[in-house]
């Protein structure tokens, strides 16, 4: 099961905030921003509060039942660098989240002064990992995210 749920996933984030789609969420009535995606059975919701910082929940169901469950919780640390600016680049690099480690991003991701870098301990059954993102080498964002499998 582990290899269809990775691939609803890898999808479902790509489909939703980091991609095209991710202009497209929903405000909730308690003030929380809202990403669905389905595909067959499955369904993957990415409910979060706050804009710098925030805080959320990535949650896929398989037949209306939780299987997998991510938190994290995120800021920018530059107060000097716009949001759009930080967040778009997040965006870029969450769009080449790996088969490997469906979590955040890759291990790192460069483009122009931007790096982003995710590090996780564990694996999709249970993981703790954290994210970066610097310009030009000052750390200007972090975000930390722990879950795993719930079945």
């Amino acid at each position: 099961m582990n290899k269809k749920l990775i691939e609803f996933l890898l999808q479902a984030k790509k489909s939703t905030y980091a991609g095209t789609e991710g202009d497209s969420k929903r405000v909730l009535s308690d003030g929380s921003k809202e990403f669905i995606f389905t595909a067959g059975e499955y369904c993957y919701r990415d409910r979060y509060f706050g804009s710098n910082p925030f805080a959320g929940e990535e949650v896929v169901f398989l037949n209306n039942g939780v299987i997998w469950v991510m938190n994290y919780r995120g800021h920018i640390l530059d107060k000097t660098i716009s949001d759009r600016e930080v967040y778009g680049f997040l965006k870029q690099a969450l769009m080449n989240v790996p088969e490997a480690a469906p979590f955040r991003g890759p291990t790192e991701f460069m483009l122009g002064d931007y790096k982003y870098v995710s590090k996780v301990q564990g694996d999709f059954n249970s993981y703790v990992g954290a994210e970066k993102i610097y310009l030009k080498n000052n750390k200007i964002y972090q975000l930390y995210f722990h879950g795993g499998i719930i079945i």
